[in-house]
């Protein structure tokens, strides 16, 4: 039954997976409240190499609205500058000679309304994900019983794995239902 065991492991680290990914995108919808975490998709030309904007300036959060991206070094100011604004986040960067200060605006109904479908699309993604997972364990699982695992044993192992993705799915659910109340508080 070891075998059993590892194809449930699999499907856990699996669908696990999903859930990790999707709080990441979820972290990159903004719901209208500033956070580094806004910027962490820009990259910055850094000496020819495409860096992350941490690794080459302080981002800070000095009130609800605004960011402040303080450089290491003051020739990387424009660049930054340009990096965010190809990012298309929707910033209006403003460059006062010492860093970078942009004002996040509030959202309007129209937009939170996007950002929930956009939530919905990423929470829609990870069940895919889920339900992959738990089509590969159960594919593993009749394997097994093709090459002599009792039927009893596979018909567990499978309502275990269908378990498994019932509880990853209510875990979406949560999350999503969590992430569209941030949105559409004003």
């Amino acid at each position: 039954m070891e075998e059993i065991e590892f194809i449930l492991d699999t499907a856990k680290e699996s669908m696990n997976g999903s859930i990790a990914h999707l709080e990441k995108e979820f972290l990159n919808i903004r719901a209208g409240k500033a956070t580094p975490a806004m910027l962490g998709g820009v990259f910055v030309d850094y000496y020819g190499s495409q860096t992350p904007l941490s690794q080459v300036a302080n981002i800070n959060v000095p009130d609800a609205r605004t960011i402040t991206v303080q450089p290491w070094e003051k020739s990387m100011l424009q660049p930054i500058e340009k990096a965010i604004m190809i990012a298309n986040l929707g910033f209006n960067p403003m460059n006062n000679g010492d860093n970078i200060i942009i004002s996040v605006p509030p959202l309007t109904e129209e937009r939170r309304r996007d950002l929930v479908k956009q939530a919905k699309s990423e929470a829609e993604d990870a069940k895919i994900g889920i339900r992959n997972a738990r089509k590969d364990a159960n594919n593993d699982i009749k394997k097994l019983e093709k090459e002599g695992v009792s039927e009893d044993a596979c018909k567990s192992a499978e309502e275990d794995v269908q378990e498994l993705t019932n509880s990853f799915i209510k875990k979406i659910d949560d999350l999503l239902a969590v992430k569209e109340a941030e949105i559409m508080k004003v």
